[in-house]
């Protein structure tokens, strides 16, 4: 069975198809610029050089239809029709409380994509014209949503309601929700696979750090916690966004710099986070370059991470009685030694104690120091992989 999975954005749409037999990517690609003068295709088969595709794409119908011409293609595509792809996956970033795992889509469930368009107006829209694209390209194929938010409805409400009245949960469901939970359910399932010991069974903190990042506690299969809330501004300090902070600093600075609303939330989630405090970049890697080269601004920004992710590690190690694996995944958890070494360093205490060596590799790999009670690992994420489970699972 071959899988299409599709991740829309408002301009742009991102693409694998994957054969779930052998579970390998036959192809990949990104649309870029969808409606905007100037669109194109990258089109990558698996084994062979990109293609780049100069062609106008008024809407993300366009898109499909020149994605899955470039699949069939007799030159540079891998398969002969359309016929042979079984189903479609879409991420779906916000499900809100109405989707607690991955769904067929029918008329309903779009229904409940746009109920939660008010939660995550950036990306739900965009998500939504993906389905309702590749239905227009692709009439009878099964399409399945897989929601970003869907792991994390395990949690229990303590953990999920917030200290505001009652009434406001009840009449706009102000709730933490979570996110990356595909790609938090994904690493938590390769860690159990590679500790060759049931998630049932473990207590695992999975980290998911990159431009945006946020940390999960999972207890034996369930999330119980996670940093990211309503939306994905909370937790720790990421790229652009400011993470947790005292909340009277909004209607202070709204008032100090003559903020409205829309203003304020645009520091907070573009102007904020490292990129704020740096004055550099909100990528990690010039973080570090500026960092050793003596910038102060840089080396306290990923001080500043470092120390958040840390104190989530620790109070999700006490939300559940231990740990019995660490995970680091995305861009800065796999790739940055320096960000292992930061958080693990002091949390010995708790049975954490990587390898300095192993560290320094890269790849899917266990990193802990021998004789160290906690499994510290490296999983590099498989949202793509996860959607097509899911898909495969739910219309096989």
């Amino acid at each position: 069975m071959k899988i299409l999975v599709i991740n829309a954005g408002s301009s742009s749409l991102k693409y694998q198809l994957i054969d779930m037999d052998n579970k390998l990517v036959m192809a990949k690609g990104l649309c870029e610029r969808i409606g905007i003068e100037g669109s194109r295709l990258k089109h990558t088969p698996a084994g062979r050089d990109s293609v780049v595709i100069e062609s106008p794409m008024p809407t993300h119908a366009d898109a499909i239809t020149l994605v899955i011409s470039s699949l069939t293609d007799s030159e540079n595509g891998v398969i002969s029709s359309m016929s042979e792809i079984g189903a479609v996956g879409h991420r779906v970033v916000h499900g809100g409380e109405s989707f607690s795992e991955s769904v067929v889509i029918d008329e309903k469930v779009k229904e409940g994509i746009r109920g939660c368009i008010e939660l995550a107006p950036l990306h739900n829209p965009a998500n939504l014209i993906g389905i309702e694209a590749c239905e227009k390209v692709m009439p009878g194929v099964p399409q399945v949503a897989v929601f970003d938010t869907a792991f994390h409805q395990t949690m229990p409400q303590k953990a999920y309601l917030y200290g505001l009245p009652y009434e406001y949960y009840q009449k706009y469901k102000i709730r933490r929700y979570g996110f990356h939970g595909t790609s938090h359910k994904y690493v938590s399932g390769r860690a159990a696979e590679m500790l060759n010991r049931p998630l049932s069974e473990l207590r695992v903190v999975t980290c998911h750090l990159g431009n945006g990042s946020s940390v999960a506690a999972i207890d034996h299969g369930r999330v119980v916690d996670t940093s990211m809330g309503l939306t994905p501004l909370a937790g720790v300090i990421m790229g652009t966004r400011c993470g947790d902070i005292d909340p009277a600093i909004v209607t202070f600075l709204m008032e100090k710099e003559g903020l409205d609303p829309k203003a304020m939330d645009a520091v907070m989630n573009k102007q904020s986070g490292v990129l704020g405090v740096s004055g550099v970049s909100s990528d990690f890697r010039d973080l570090g370059a500026a960092a050793e080269n003596g910038d102060s601004r840089a080396k306290a920004a990923l001080d500043m991470f470092y120390y958040s992710v840390k104190k989530y590690v620790g109070a999700y190690a006490a939300v559940m009685g231990g740990i019995d694996a660490l995970v680091f995944t995305a861009g800065v958890g796999e790739n940055n030694a320096a960000c292992r070494a930061a958080v693990t360093d002091g949390l010995e205490y708790m049975g954490v104690k990587i390898d300095p060596e192993l560290n320094k590799q890269r790849g899917e790999m266990e990193i802990s120091a021998p004789g160290a009670a906690v499994h510290t690992l490296v999983i590099p994420t498989d949202e793509e992989m996860m959607i097509a489970l899911d898909a495969q699972r739910l219309t096989k």
